[in-house]
């Protein structure tokens, strides 16, 4: 079964979601904003696709962001900047059968479930 990570207030999360219910695929979905960021996943999902994958330089948490803290940013800082503030990671992310996909749009979907 998938499991998708996000919050539930995230539109994109919402469309990935009435997505998945729409194709009938079953799957779990975890509001890491509520029920926290599981450390072994965040660990798993950088082995799959990288922390640049992960780190949303476009959001609203990330623009909120001290400009110091926004500088000079590698691997290290960009995880310590994700647990302190989650919403940092771009959304959703999706673990299915063959791996991880982080963000959504409906082709890529059909592409890993059909």
């Amino acid at each position: 079964m998938s499991k998708i990570y996000g919050i539930k207030t995230c539109d994109t999360v919402r469309k990935a979601r009435k997505w998945l219910r729409g194709h009938g695929i079953e799957h779990d979905f975890h509001d890491f904003r509520a029920d926290g960021l599981p450390e072994e996943r965040l660990a798993i999902w950088v082995g799959a696709v990288g922390w640049e994958a992960l780190l949303n330089r476009r959001g609203v948490a990330w623009r909120k962001l001290p400009a110091e803290k926004r500088a000079n940013v590698g691997e290290v800082k960009a995880l310590e900047l994700i647990r302190q503030e989650p919403t940092l990671i771009k959304r959703p992310v999706l673990e299915h059968e063959g791996g991880v996909k982080v963000g959504f749009s409906e082709d890529d979907y059909a592409d890993l479930f059909h």
